[in-house]
């Protein structure tokens, strides 16, 4: 697997504009662990009681948190142009970019029995993504390429496609994103012969820090045949790696 992950150098100083900041020292803290890619498990770090509010209670909420950040920032919220911010982006966050945070709509997936026998590699290649980087909240925007070897059931092409965009409508790190597609996948179509790729641009890397928007981040995960070089060469020479 190759990967390319961008690191912030610290001064360890704790200072802000000349004066030491009461909590910079936990907020150098955070920077790191951002910056390190950490990912705590293979599940999104939900809470117990994540889904005992209604999306519009959500969006409710959000709209008024998200207007009061706009007012922090010094914005004038009466303008035209920002009076309805507030709401946009809190339909945004549930109903849009966020929507793969709820199981409920995770896509219905239905698999077919393999008639045609057909015994060799299936590759879907260049799937758009488009996730958050759930360290800024920035977007990571990248092409997913998938394949499996059918052990007796076939899925429809568009399925995969879905599957890859629920898992990345989340705040997420391209790391766990990865391994939740895979695993989906061999889920559903009962086999351990899957091969998941993703080549992403991080806006975090590129538009802040940094600020290096030439680089991308390539993250895979390989199980079952595709474990063996052979097999795994013959998927990335199908998808032009």
């Amino acid at each position: 697997m190759k990967e390319e992950v961008i690191f912030k150098s610290l001064n360890g100083n704790g200072k802000v504009n000349g004066r030491r900041h009461p909590e910079a020292g936990e907020a150098d803290g955070f920077d790191a662990m951002g910056d390190h890619h950490i990912a705590t498990s293979i599940e999104t770090p939900l809470r117990k009681d994540a889904f005992e509010l209604t999306d519009n209670q959500k969006m409710e909420i959000i709209s008024e948190k998200f207007r009061e950040i706009l007012e922090t920032l010094g914005l004038d919220l009466t303008d035209d142009s920002l009076r309805g911010t507030p709401h946009r982006v809190a339909k945004m966050f549930v109903r849009e970019i966020f929507y793969g945070l709820n199981p409920e709509n995770k896509p219905h997936i239905s698999v077919f029995e393999n008639k045609f026998r057909y015994n060799e590699m299936l590759v879907e290649k260049d799937i758009t993504v488009q996730s958050f980087c759930e360290h800024h909240f920035l977007p990571i925007i990248g092409k997913a390429h998938v394949a499996y070897i059918s052990s007796g059931q076939v899925i429809g092409l568009s399925k995969i496609n879905r599957i890859v965009d629920y898992f990345a409508r989340r705040p997420q790190v391209q790391e766990r994103l990865t391994v939740q597609i895979a695993s989906e996948l061999k889920k559903v179509l009962k086999t351990e012969d899957v091969a998941v790729l993703i080549d992403a641009k991080h806006l975090c890397v590129s538009c802040r820090g940094i600020q290096d928007d030439t680089s991308s981040t390539v993250t895979a995960e390989y199980s079952g045949k595709f474990i063996d070089r052979a097999t795994r060469d013959e998927f990335l020479k199908y998808v032009n790696l």
